[in-house]
């Protein structure tokens, strides 16, 4: 394994704090959705869901890119849900990536590949429900 790149950050106060990066780059509140601060910050699910997507949207770059497919660009919007049963807490995702200038059958393929070599899918594949939905444009 050759380790690429390190990315650190620090959460102060888990749901109702604050959240930075070692850099500088990220400094958030941290707040529960529902609560009196929460149109004033962040929270986790926000933070994955927005990880998740930019990840996506590499690894279908990178496949598109691969595979030397014409488009007219992509877009990735991730959903992290927190649900809780007998067990817990869990979260669930669903992807909508949208692929514009192909069919909705090169775009299902698509986002299946990137599905496969997509770091987060990797990491939550077998612990974390993920539902994928391609979108031809």
């Amino acid at each position: 394994m050759k380790p690429l790149f390190t990315a650190s950050a620090t959460a102060i106060g888990g749901r109702e704090g604050r959240v930075t990066s070692t850099d500088g780059v990220i400094d958030l509140n941290v707040s529960m959705p529902g609560s009196k601060h929460a149109d004033e910050a962040t929270n986790p699910e926000q933070l994955f869901a927005a990880g998740y997507a930019a990840c996506f949207g590499s690894a279908l770059n990178l496949v598109i890119g691969k595979e030397r497919i014409k488009t007219d660009g992509t877009n990735v919007t991730g959903h992290v849900t927190l649900n809780q049963n007998d067990e817990g807490f869990f979260i669930s995702v669903e992807l909508e990536v949208e692929i514009k200038g192909v069919d909705q059958a090169t775009a299902e393929r698509l986002v299946e590949a990137a599905h496969q070599v997509c770091p987060y899918s990797k990491a939550t594949r077998g612990n974390v429900d993920v539902k994928l939905t391609a979108k031809a444009a």
